[in-house]
């Protein structure tokens, strides 16, 4: 069964647009390798510091609820704790080599189909259809998430995974070929949005 979200204090069926808030969000993508390094179980982490979009909520008919967020391809940076040297070797190379980041500048992501499933009070299990343009290539791409609305704040938080090579992206190997990665990426987020007056 599908349910409408009404935040607290919205006339029935407004749409309320709601920013998402860089500082107060996650988005990471995890990387599994594939080289000789993989026995160690080196698999980078590589976050998505530099996120923002909106999200259009009709409390009324939540399929007509749309979600659009852009990530700039060029803010993304492996975390993990690795030598200054490595680190600045996979970053070159998945910048110049794999996003050619000075190119395709934005990833964005923009819903077509919205609808979800209250699992409590204030909570529900949301599954979005939309397509991810990446690199120059957009493929149609399935979300599913648990929301939380709160107020003037929604926190989404879900995981989903995409191939590199639907994307034409060649996995970066680095550091004297030791680091190779699968095709498989995994992406995880946890994001606050915040209602716009």
């Amino acid at each position: 069964m599908h349910y409408a979200i009404e935040p607290k204090g919205t006339p029935e069926g407004a749409t309320v647009r709601y920013d998402i808030d860089t500082k107060g969000s996650t988005f990471t993508v995890r990387a599994f390798t594939a080289g000789l390094l993989a026995a160690f179980g080196h698999n980078p982490t590589i976050a998505i510091p530099d996120l923002n979009g909106e999200l259009l909520l009709n409390s009324d008919t939540i399929e007509q609820s749309s979600l659009r967020m852009v990530a700039h391809a060029a803010s993304l940076a492996v975390t993990d704790d690795i030598s200054a040297k490595d680190r600045e070797e996979i970053n070159h190379r998945m910048h110049t080599e794999v996003l050619e980041s000075d190119s395709f500048p934005d990833i964005v992501y923009e819903s077509s189909r919205v609808s979800a499933s209250k699992t409590g009070d204030g909570q529900f299990w949301v599954a979005i259809t939309g397509e991810l343009t990446m690199h120059g290539v957009t493929h149609s791409q399935a979300i599913s998430a648990r929301l939380s609305v709160n107020g003037t704040t929604i926190r989404a938080t879900g995981e989903f995974s995409i191939r590199q090579s639907d994307y034409e992206l060649r996995p970066v190997s680095a550091v004297g070929g030791t680091v190779k990665l699968k095709d498989e990426l995994k992406l995880s987020f946890d994001i606050t949005a915040r209602k716009q007056e």
